[in-house]
């Protein structure tokens, strides 16, 4: 969960994480990256309203994890490298810099 952002090295990261994964397994992963595009930022605007609501709603969590910000990677970047490691992937962009992966290791 939100963990790739802290390995500069994306491809063999993922690669690490293909490895792991048992034949016939899945691999998902919920990351963090860095808006590059005009539609991301749009996209973000409406993740910006929905965090202050929630915020309000509530409150505000404090945590002790390391934050890496912004992150080293774009959603270009990380679709793009995923798709090349990761035959098949599933890519999607969701609100407040997030982006989610599904991968299900072939079995062979």
């Amino acid at each position: 969960m939100a963990t790739l952002h802290h390995f500069p090295d994306l491809e063999a990261a993922l690669s690490r994480l293909a490895d792991l994964t048992a034949p016939g397994g899945v691999l998902a992963i919920a990351g963090v990256a860095r808006t590059s595009r005009p539609k991301d930022v749009m996209l973000h605007l409406g993740g910006a309203v929905q965090h202050r609501w929630l915020a309000r709603k509530y409150g505000f969590w404090e945590h002790t994890a390391p934050t890496v910000w912004p992150p080293p990677h774009d959603y270009l970047t990380v679709r793009r490298t995923a798709e090349r490691v990761l035959p098949g992937v599933q890519w999607k962009q969701l609100l407040l810099w997030r982006y989610a992966l599904i991968w299900r290791k072939p079995i062979s």
